[in-house]
């Protein structure tokens, strides 16, 4: 009986389907990482709007987390009231802005549209003069698409109700994440594998830190900026000077492209009151600009990562022209973090053997030494 049941035909030829050489099937395991990658790029191009609030979220919990640890470090009291000291202060700060300038702010605001229309006029009458550009006919034209341009690049997600609600989505996954920071981080060190956690954990907190202290410079350059030229435009006699300081600080969040639209409007506000009024808007601008350059940004640069500002002007661009005002605004962020983990990957690869001193030259050339022997 055991002899009939033993007794069976084993196919020992490969399927239809399996593969035994060894290079088919290191092509198939590259041509699969290949196609995951491709899958995972799909998924970020189609959820990027998604992904971009959660991480303004998270920007937000990095400045409110930032504010309680400074808090933490000169007054020993818990964590929970240090961060609702912060969040109270936030908002008593913008409410009391509001409550005391409110009227003020939107009055000016309705000047500062009027003023920037009539210097645009203008400008175009002048160079329409010099030959420099179309006639008015056309300019009103280019005018019409260059607004249109604006208006997709500024679109957050669309609407008025969309903006509002993913501004306070923003605002609650921040309050969230900065009160428990830790069980979010547990959380994403639980979708690593167990070998890599520590490495995963040590890259999440240099993230973390580098966020921290690179918020935190900005907003000392943005109340820095915000103030001293409110100051200093009230002296020069520049009207709108309380808008233009109040835009001015929050323009300055966005580096490069934020000072440069800043100036844009202060010279242009500047320039309607007069020529002195004007010169005395460029000075202020060029002097602001200056100190928070060469005095602030270096003192916050030491102890985070310094970005060239090609990089930086160049992921602008490119993520203000894909994903709007949002993706303007948080490029700086997203490029930092990139560049911490690109680092932190540096620092593996030569922990772990591979660039050290004795392999970074190049090998030596086999013919370089042949017309030598020819000659000889």
């Amino acid at each position: 009986m055991s002899d009939a049941r033993d007794d069976v035909n084993v196919t020992r030829s490969p399927g239809p389907n399996e593969m035994r050489d060894p290079v088919m099937r290191a092509e198939m395991r590259r041509a699969s990482v290949w196609f995951g990658l491709a899958i995972a790029v799909a998924l970020v191009v189609l959820l990027i709007q998604p992904l971009l609030l959660i991480f303004a979220g998270l920007v937000v919990a990095s400045m409110l987390d930032g504010g309680a640890r400074l808090i933490r470090r000169y007054i020993p009291i818990p964590r929970g009231l240090a961060l609702s000291i912060v969040v109270i202060a936030v908002v008593a700060f913008i409410g009391g802005v509001f409550y005391l300038t409110g009227v003020e702010i939107a009055t000016q605001a309705e000047q500062l549209r009027a003023t920037l229309e009539a210097q645009a006029l203008r400008i175009g009458a002048w160079l329409t003069e010099l030959g420099i550009v179309p006639g008015a006919q056309d300019l009103a034209g280019l005018a019409q698409q260059a607004l249109g341009s604006v208006g997709r690049v500024t679109s957050l997600i669309g609407g008025a109700l969309g903006a509002i609600a993913s501004f306070f989505l923003v605002l609650v996954i921040g309050l969230f994440v900065a009160m428990e920071p830790r069980l979010y981080e547990r959380g994403l060190q639980w979708m690593v594998p167990m070998g890599s956690r520590d490495q995963f954990a040590i890259t999440v907190a240099r993230m973390a830190r580098t966020m921290r202290i690179l918020l935190a410079g900005r907003l000392l350059g943005m109340v820095f900026e915000g103030i001293v030229t409110w100051i200093l435009l009230s002296i020069a006699g520049v009207p709108m000077a309380l808008l233009l300081g109040i835009l001015t600080g929050m323009l300055a969040f966005i580096p490069n492209i934020g000072a440069f639209i800043s100036g844009v409007l202060m010279v242009a506000v500047g320039f309607s009151a007069g020529p002195t009024e004007g010169l005395w808007a460029i000075a202020i601008y060029f002097g602001v600009q200056t100190f928070d350059g060469y005095v602030l940004l270096p003192l916050v640069a030491k102890r985070t990562v310094d970005m060239p500002p090609a990089l930086t002007v160049s992921s602008q661009i490119l993520m203000s022209t894909l994903f709007g005002f949002l993706g303007l605004a948080l490029a700086d962020p997203i490029v930092a973090m990139i560049k911490v983990a690109l680092e932190r990957r540096s620092e593996q690869a030569i922990a772990a053997g591979f660039g050290r001193d004795g392999d970074d030259g190049p090998a030596p050339d086999p013919l370089a030494s042949e017309p030598e022997s020819a000659n000889a």
